[in-house]
């Protein structure tokens, strides 16, 4: 059942987690580089995709139920899970497109085999829009000067009728896009130069928000309106990304965009605002994580009381105390504002992260973990779960008061990412894969 743990989500066996290590080996693996890395579970991924498709065919679509497209947003490296594998995965669990942010991650993935259809969201250069016609890769349009710059490359290059556009209506956000008075005028143009018109989308201020949301709705409608009164087609119309559609606040038309959502994260804002899982609709509930953080220590010793803890010691020892250092830091998107303010997972008991952290380690206080002192051998969790404690991007995001976006795409290349499926592990990502893509 979905959100239900698997054995394999922690490598248990017997009650104990299998050393990574270990696990590596038996996949035929090559060993870790240094003791931290990520977790990427491929099966809670292709679960959660299945999951949003539920939720955005339930209630709220103008197209019969189970016909809704899913198109997850693969950008920023996966939002820090790593893009080509995450698409990978999401491509075989059926995802119908999947949508990056920049021309060079969609190029990436069609280098990388992706068969997937491929949306850019944000506008690209003139010449890009060459390159994305040739490679059959949908862009997005909006402004009127970056429109005309679009088509008029692309006529210049005769690939204008390999172009696909998806207009963006600006309905609040404020950052892009047409106005609903201005997206007839632009679908001709699109239309006249022999380009295609993929879709028509927008984005939402505040999903969580009637008041902002409703007037937004309405803008797309209108625009809509006028495309239809135009006698214009619009093969895909979409609007919902994760808040929307985990709410069920505005229409589903015929596809959703799931960003945080497809990573098991519900976004911040909805807790901020005071919506919690109650009040969403049960399936909810069975988002699971796909990202955790681990590390062992590479060194763990007994400082005496009044002993400082790293560079211009802000924590010192009260008593004597067991430290052990973490072989991750900020060069690795474990920030310094972390440091004295934050907690890992040991045993599955909770510590803190004392003194600053440095670009290369963080230092915890396990005292007083219970049983036998704590060791190298011991594996410590800084996003996920351990026994029946849990430490989500949530959590550290509220720490570092920014949101869980950006926790879990400031990941840095340097943590190898461990992907793991339902049959064992199934591959790695090491910082080497940068200078052989």
């Amino acid at each position: 059942m979905v959100g239900e743990p698997r054995p394999s989500d922690s490598g248990e066996l017997s009650g104990q987690r299998v050393p990574i290590e270990a696990r590596l080996a038996a996949a035929g693996l090559p060993p870790l580089r240094r003791t931290a890395w990520i977790e990427i579970d491929g099966a809670a991924l292709a679960a959660n995709l299945d999951l949003l498709r539920r939720l955005g065919s339930a209630s709220g679509t103008s197209m019969p139920t189970g016909t809704v497209l899913v198109m997850p947003v693969v950008k920023a490296d996966g939002y820090g899970h790593g893009m080509v594998p995450v698409a990978q995965i999401l491509a075989a669990a059926g995802a119908d497109a999947l949508c990056v942010a920049t021309l060079d991650e969609a190029l990436i993935l069609h280098d990388a085999g992706i068969a997937t259809p491929l949306l850019v969201l944000y506008p690209v250069p003139p010449d890009g829009a060459v390159e994305a016609a040739r490679r059959g890769i949908g862009i997005a349009a909006g402004a009127a000067t970056m429109l005309s710059g679009i088509l008029a490359a692309a006529s210049d290059a005769g690939v204008a009728a390999n172009l696909t556009v998806e207009l963006e209506v600006e309905t609040g956000l404020g950052r892009g896009g047409v106005s609903p008075e201005e997206v007839v005028d632009a679908a001709r143009r699109i239309l006249a130069s022999g380009a295609r018109i993929g879709g028509v989308w927008s984005h939402l201020q505040e999903a969580e928000s009637e008041t902002i949301t409703a007037p937004q709705v309405a803008r797309f409608e209108d625009a809509l309106a006028r495309l239809g009164e135009a006698g214009i087609a619009v093969p895909r119309r979409h609007l919902a990304a994760s808040a929307a559609i985990l709410l069920g606040s505005v229409p589903r038309y015929d596809a959703i965009r799931p960003g945080l959502a497809t990573y098991g994260l519900i976004p911040d804002e909805l807790a901020a605002a005071g919506i919690g899982l109650a009040d969403l609709p049960p399936d909810a509930a069975g988002l699971r994580p796909v990202l955790s953080v681990h590390a062992r220590p590479v060194r763990v010793t007994e400082l005496a009381t009044g002993h400082g803890v790293s560079y211009g010691p802000t924590w010192r020892a009260t008593r004597p105390s067991r430290i052990a250092t973490l072989p991750i830091g900020y060069g690795d998107g474990w920030p310094r504002s972390l440091s004295n303010n934050a907690e890992a997972l040991v045993r599955g008991a909770r510590v803190p992260v004392v003194g600053n952290v440095a670009m290369d380690a963080t230092m915890i206080d396990v005292s007083d973990v219970p049983g036998q002192p704590v060791d190298v051998d011991d594996e410590i969790v800084l996003i996920g779960q351990q026994g029946e404690a849990r430490i989500t991007a949530g959590d550290v995001a509220r720490r570092r008061n920014t949101n869980s976006w950006e926790v879990v795409t400031a990941m840095s290349p340097r943590l190898t990412r461990v992907y793991d499926a339902m049959e064992g592990l199934a591959g790695t990502r090491p910082l080497a894969h940068l200078e052989n893509p």
